[in-house]
């Protein structure tokens, strides 16, 4: 039986764009720790190739680890998320509910990176929700919310707990309210 959470290939194609988006916005926290490390800017590119049917899902399922790889080399942890969050966008080939994990550690890097600003992670995902189209709001909805399903990233892993479970829980609550 297919996960709920994994969407089909044309919602998890309509899904990558965001999710890179999301992702792109916070890897110059990655990149200024590690300008000569392209393995996070390579999956925000293979989202992307994705997204535009360029790259079959078998292949992207073998390489989403990359970027993750990246994120265990980092020295903050504002760039380990930022590179994080490239990791979850790129498997999005693979299991749809990733694009969610992509804003969750956007959003995540962006607070972790303003620890002045009390408002960064919600300011981050002000910005991720006003760049949902209505094609990715409908292929969003149909994934399961947080917690309900453990067949898939929204399970009651990492992805449920702290702050990566709270930008996930307000995204599903804006998309559930409209």
């Amino acid at each position: 039986m297919v996960s709920p959470q994994a969407l089909s290939e044309v919602d998890r194609r309509t899904v990558a764009g965001w999710a890179a988006d999301c992702a792109e916005r916070v890897l110059p926290l990655f990149e200024a720790e590690a300008p000569d490390d392209d393995r996070a800017r390579d999956a925000i590119a293979r989202a992307r190739a994705f997204g535009r049917g360029e790259l079959g899902a078998a292949g992207e399922i073998r390489r989403r680890f990359d970027a993750v790889r990246a994120a265990a080399s980092a020295r903050s942890p504002a760039a380990a998320a930022a590179a994080r969050a490239a990791a979850q966008a790129a498997a999005v080939a693979h299991m749809g509910a990733h694009a969610l994990g992509a804003a969750a550690y956007a959003a995540k890097a962006a607070g972790l990176a303003a620890p002045g600003e009390p408002d960064a992670v919600e300011d981050e995902v002000r910005w991720q929700l006003a760049q949902l189209t209505p094609e990715v709001r409908a292929a969003l909805r149909l994934l399961p919310p947080l917690g309900e399903n453990s067949s898939g990233p929204l399970g009651p892993g990492l992805l449920a707990s702290g702050v990566l479970g709270t930008v996930i829980r307000q995204i599903q609550a804006d998309l559930a309210a409209g």
